[in-house]
């Protein structure tokens, strides 16, 4: 008899609140590394202040390395929110 497991991969998020609400783009420290925010991200949030953005690493060249760095990836507009209803 087989067994199916599920493999679950942890996948960083970061909110709005998380970074400080920050109100400009630009390139921010925080206790993870460097964090990149674009003016659409900015965006996003300003519409859905709940979102959840994956974050991801950026690798920089070795010489240019001061810290990790990330960008901002895919978002959840409502994290905390139950799975929607669903019939089959």
């Amino acid at each position: 008899m087989a067994v199916n497991t599920v493999d679950k991969i942890t996948v960083d998020k970061i909110t709005w609140d998380r970074v400080g609400r920050v109100t400009e783009p630009g390139r921010y420290m925080y206790t993870f590394g460097w964090l990149t925010i674009t003016a659409g991200d900015l965006d996003i949030w300003k519409q859905y202040p709940q979102a959840a953005f994956t974050l991801l690493a950026h690798h920089a060249e070795p010489a240019e390395a001061v810290g990790e760095e990330f960008h901002l990836g895919a978002f959840d507009i409502a994290p905390n929110a139950p799975p929607p209803f669903t019939t089959h």
